[in-house]
C-alpha cells in the first residue's frame, strides 16, 4: 500500500454550467458507472435565471424561508432530484459530453418522484449513492422535511433513507419498501447508502451510512448485502467489529470512522493498492482522503488533499458552507494515480471539480 502523497492539484472549476436545460444550480453530485457511459444523481436543482450578484439563499437579502425555491426571483423551477448521462470518461478539461435526463416534456425529470402524500414544499427527496446491477440501477435517498424555523441549510430535519430502483431504459424508479414502509432506515439509524462499494463480480455490494451520534458527530457505519438481493432488505448485514462480524439488527451496527458529513465516497484504488475514501472533513473547507486495507477498516486518518477558499461572489448576506466531496471513479486515470472530485461551495452551488494526482 503507498503512502497517501499529492503530487498536483488542478482546479477544474464549476461543472454543468453550459447545458440547454436552463440548469443555474444544483448539489449531490454522486456518479454510479454503467456499461458505457456514467449516470450523476443530483439533489435540489435549480431551474431559470440567477439574480447577478445576489445570493441564492438570501433572495432581496432576506433569508429564504423552507418553501420549494419555485418562482423566487428568476428562478422557474426547484427539482428535489435529477440525473444526467456522461458520454465521455476523461475529465481533464471538466466533464463533457452529457445530456440530462427529461420527462415527456422535454424538460429535467425527477428520477424519484414525490408521493401524493409528500407536499413538495415541505418534503424533499435528496440524493445518496446509488448502483447498477445487470439491467437494473438502485439509487438510495434520503427523505427530509422542511422547517418553518431556523435559516438553510440547517431549516430540517431528517425523517430516514430508503432505496428506489428503475430499469435504466425507462429511468422510470419505484420505491422500495419494506415492512409496509418506504423508509427503511429511520433517522434514529445510519442512513444507507451514502457511498456504495461494488465492481461488478464482487461477492457482495458493500454500502455506507451515516449517523449523529448525541454529541452531533457524524459516524460512518457499513452494511453488506448480495448483489441480487438488493431489494430484500431483510438479507442485508450491519457490520459489527472483526472480531464480532456482522449482524442482520442494524442497531447493533458500529462506526468504522467518524468526521465525515452526509456525502462521502469508497472505491478501491489500484494505484494506491487500497481501498480510498474521500468525503469534505466537517466544516474546516478540506477535502480529505483516508486509506484502508480492508472496506471496513482500520482506516486511517484523514489526509488534506485541496483547502477550498470560498469566493465572494454575491453582495450582502451569504453562506459560506463546503460540504459533498467525493471522487468519480469512472474517470480516474492511470489506475487511480489521477483521480476526480467534486464538492459543492453553497454560494457557487454547481459541483465543483478538481483533479487531484498522487506520487
Amino acid at each position: 500500500m503507498k503512502n497517501l502523497n499529492v503530487a498536483s492539484v488542478r482546479d477544474l472549476g464549476p461543472q454543468f454550467v453550459d447545458n440547454p436545460n436552463k440548469m443555474v444550480g444544483q448539489d449531490g453530485a454522486y456518479s454510479i458507472p454503467l456499461k458505457d457511459k456514467c449516470l450523476f444523481f443530483f439533489g435540489d436543482t435549480l431551474i431559470g435565471k440567477r439574480t447577478e450578484g445576489e445570493s441564492l439563499w438570501y433572495p432581496g437579502g432576506v433569508p429564504l424561508g423552507p418553501v420549494d425555491m419555485t418562482g423566487i426571483g428568476g428562478l422557474e423551477k426547484m427539482i428535489t432530484n435529477t440525473g444526467l448521462l456522461c458520454y465521455s470518461n476523461n475529465a481533464e478539461n471538466g466533464f463533457k459530453n452529457f445530456e440530462y435526463i427529461l420527462d415527456e416534456n422535454k424538460l429535467l425529470k425527477q428520477l424519484i418522484p414525490h408521493e401524493s402524500d409528500e407536499d413538495h414544499n415541505w418534503y424533499r427527496i435528496w440524493c445518496l449513492h446509488g448502483v447498477a446491477i445487470k439491467d437494473k440501477v438502485y439509487l438510495y435517498f434520503i427523505k427530509i422535511k422542511m422547517l418553518e424555523e431556523g435559516e438553510p441549510p440547517a431549516n430540517f430535519e431528517v425523517i430516514g433513507s430508503g432505496l428506489a430502483v428503475c430499469n435504466s431504459s425507462d429511468w422510470t424508479f419505484r420505491r422500495v419498501f419494506f415492512k409496509d414502509s418506504y423508509i427503511i432506515w429511520n433517522k434514529d439509524e445510519p442512513g444507507f447508502a451514502s457511498a456504495i462499494l461494488y465492481n461488478e463480480g464482487d461477492e457482495y455490494v458493500y454500502l455506507y451510512g451515516t449517523k449523529n451520534d448525541r454529541s452531533g458527530q457524524h459516524n460512518l457505519h457499513l452494511a453488506r448485502a448480495i448483489p441480487d438481493d438488493l431489494e430484500k432488505i431483510e438479507s442485508y448485514e450491519y457490520f459489527i467489529s472483526e472480531r464480532e462480524g456482522w449482524t442482520n439488527d442494524v442497531k447493533k451496527s458500529m462506526p468504522v470512522f467518524s468526521g465525515m458529513p452526509n456525502e462521502l465516497s469508497v472505491n478501491y484504488n489500484k494505484y494506491l493498492g487500497c481501498y480510498l475514501s474521500i468525503h469534505s472533513l466537517e466544516l474546516t473547507g478540506k477535502i480529505v482522503a483516508r486509506t484502508s486495507p480492508t472496506p471496513w477498516g482500520p482506516w486511517s486518518e484523514p489526509v488534506t488533499l485541496w483547502q477550498v477558499i470560498p469566493q465572494k461572489i454575491v453582495k450582502g448576506p451569504s453562506l459560506e458552507l463546503i460540504y459533498a466531496g467525493k471522487e468519480h471513479p469512472f474517470f480516474a486515470k492511470h489506475g487511480g494515480k489521477t483521480i476526480y472530485i467534486t464538492y459543492i461551495e453553497f454560494e457557487e452551488y454547481y459541483p465543483h471539480l478538481i483533479e487531484v494526482t498522487f506520487e
